[in-house]
């Protein structure tokens, strides 16, 4: 009797979700663009994920997440959608889901599959507006004598964020894999003749083509994607140098720019997790998603584009976006109301990313650079960089390099690079401490606020910070104390964590809301040294955000967890 009221409730509210679809951005003509999400993995195998992969999680004590992430979906639930004359366009294993365009009648069979747990739109989204660019003719080429890279005209932007101070020092990016989520890529460029391209991968057309393909892709499509990649990856001594060009990179092409300039979230979920199995230590991405949500929903826990960059940096990423181009537009008097302005947008409310702001070369902020905090009251952006003037490739030529561009998307790869000149002069350091020592040492980071965050980098600084025990982060390891990350993150209806005691110690596990509140205790005693796995089971309450907490000799370690129903 239980097996079957479950079924009924679980049909129920699939059906309802049904119900809702046609007022919904999952509409496409006569057929729906949506999410099936399934209820577990009942024998699935694991995905193919790379040794740097591997690697990169345990320098960041993430592998335990793998127990989750790592598990494809279950080819028969696949097989059996797809049998229902279902077309799948994307497959995620992180949110153990499916994405399909199909209409409404086939979509009502799915409800008599009990693993089906929801049913949801694949959400499109505009780009931010006010990214704009400039053609000024062949760069005039500078010769310097008092530095050993000549930038030319992209000088500026370079020295900002003291790049060629880490340059001096030997380090541009070298070792440093970079997962880069964009339109499309022109590679012909001459600043582009010694970029090292490990992989690239259409999440559009689904093959290995990034530049424009004939008969698919709008004639545009390339155009953000490459000069957003020339601002951190160029190299044409004279005329530009980007932060990390000795960088390896992953290229993604995600953004359909065909229909009013709009992307599939899924495409974006889909490549984060193509890039981190291949072994990405970073991810940028200039875009940024704000039709469908409300300034309410940029929480750290709704989009999903949100979720996926929680989840890439649980497992050792470091991920830098895009804070978003509509500060200059009023807030809504309702934070609640649709769409979402003035603010920042998805992803950059999740909770590890780097969102990058954008400054004049003098260090003001631009006008309509996206403004803070996040719904839940966290400093937004985190940092700046140039964001306006800033020099990359002209489009659609083999040599010049004189485009000007404006917006966001032109200051988040120079953060990125940043993090790769970071990465590559500490190779001992976790994603979180670069990312720490970023915003540690930005020009705001005495009084941080929600117009420029921490401030405008400063990679010389970085390079030179010194962790304390005072200083460190949640993923400080503490002595011979350290716990992991939880998985899966979000979660329903159990958390998973690993607790590594190096010695003997008396230890108190409690589980918090958001108010601060214990709300259960699963450890309170003395145990000896040992690495132990918990679980929290939170069946029996509702969605949000808790807390973690654990208590060892009066040391305390603090981690964020996220129950969806």
């Amino acid at each position: 009797m239980k097996i079957i009221f479950l079924l009924i409730v679980i049909s129920s509210t699939i059906c309802a979700e049904l119900n809702e679809l046609d007022i919904m951005p999952g509409k496409r003509g006569d057929n729906f663009r949506v999410w099936i999400y399934f209820h577990d993995k009942p024998g699935s195998d694991n995905a193919f994920i790379s040794k740097r992969a591997v690697d990169r999680r345990k320098k960041n004590k993430a592998y335990a997440s793998s127990a989750w992430y790592d598990k494809k979906v279950f080819s028969e639930y696949i097989k059996t959608i797809n049998n229902l004359g279902i077309t799948i366009k994307n497959t995620s294993r992180w949110f153990n889901a499916i994405s399909v365009e199909t209409d409404l009648d086939k979509l009502k069979n799915v409800v008599k599959y009990d693993f089906v747990k929801k049913i949801k739109p694949v959400y499109r989204y505009k780009k931010n507006k006010n990214i704009s660019y400039e053609n000024k003719g062949n760069a005039v080429k500078k010769n310097s004598n008092n530095r050993e890279l000549d930038y030319g005209n992209s000088q500026t932007q370079i020295e900002q964020i003291n790049a060629h101070i880490g340059h001096q020092r030997g380090f541009f990016g070298q070792d440093v894999r970079i997962l880069f989520l964009d339109t499309g890529y022109f590679l012909e460029h001459a600043a582009f003749d010694s970029l090292n391209v490990i992989a690239q991968y259409d999440f559009i057309n689904n093959d290995s083509i990034t530049y424009n393909e004939v008969n698919q892709d709008n004639s545009q499509q390339i155009n953000h994607g490459t000069a957003m990649l020339s601002i951190i990856a160029g190299y044409l001594p004279g005329s530009l140098i980007g932060p990390a060009y000795k960088s390896e990179y992953l290229l993604a092409k995600t953004e359909d720019v065909s229909s009013e300039s709009q992307v599939e979230e899924d495409n974006y979920v889909a490549a984060l997790e193509w890039g981190e199995a291949l072994g990405a230590d970073i991810s940028s991405s200039s875009l940024g998603y704000l039709d469908w949500y409300s300034y309410c929903d940029m929480d750290g826990n709704t989009a999903v584009t949100t979720k996926s960059v929680d989840i890439a940096s649980s497992l050792g990423m470091l991920c830098v976006t895009s804070a978003g181009n509509w500060g200059g537009t009023p807030p809504n008097q309702d934070p609640c109301q649709i769409p979402l302005e003035h603010y920042i947008s998805a992803p950059a409310d999740a909770d590890s990313v780097i969102s990058v702001g954008a400054v004049y070369g003098t260090g003001e902020i631009v006008y309509f650079s996206s403004r803070g905090p996040s719904y839940d009251g966290r400093i937004k952006p985190e940092v700046c960089a140039m964001g306006a003037g800033v020099i990359g490739v002209q489009v659609g030529s083999q040599n010049n390099i004189t485009t000007i561009y404006t917006g966001t998307s032109a200051s988040c790869p120079l953060v990125s690079g940043a993090a790769a000149i970071i990465m590559s002069a500490k190779p001992d350091w976790t994603a979180m401490q670069v990312r720490q020592a970023m915003l540690s040492t930005a020009s705001n980071h005495i009084a941080p606020d929600t117009v420029l965050g921490y401030g405008v980098i400063n990679i010389a600084d970085a390079l030179d910070f010194e962790f304390t025990t005072s200083s460190l982060l949640s993923e400080n390891i503490v002595d011979d104390f350290h716990i992991s990350n939880p998985y899966p993150n979000p979660f329903n209806p159990k958390v998973f964590f690993d607790l590594d005691i190096g010695s003997d110690a008396f230890v108190k596990i409690e589980i918090l809301n958001l108010n601060g509140k214990t709300i259960s205790i699963l450890l309170n005693g003395n145990i000896g040294a040992s690495q132990t796995s918990y679980f929290w089971d939170g069946s029996s309450f509702s969605s949000g955000i808790y807390f973690i907490r654990v208590t060892a000799n009066d040391r305390h370690f603090l981690q964020k967890i996220s129950l969806i129903k």
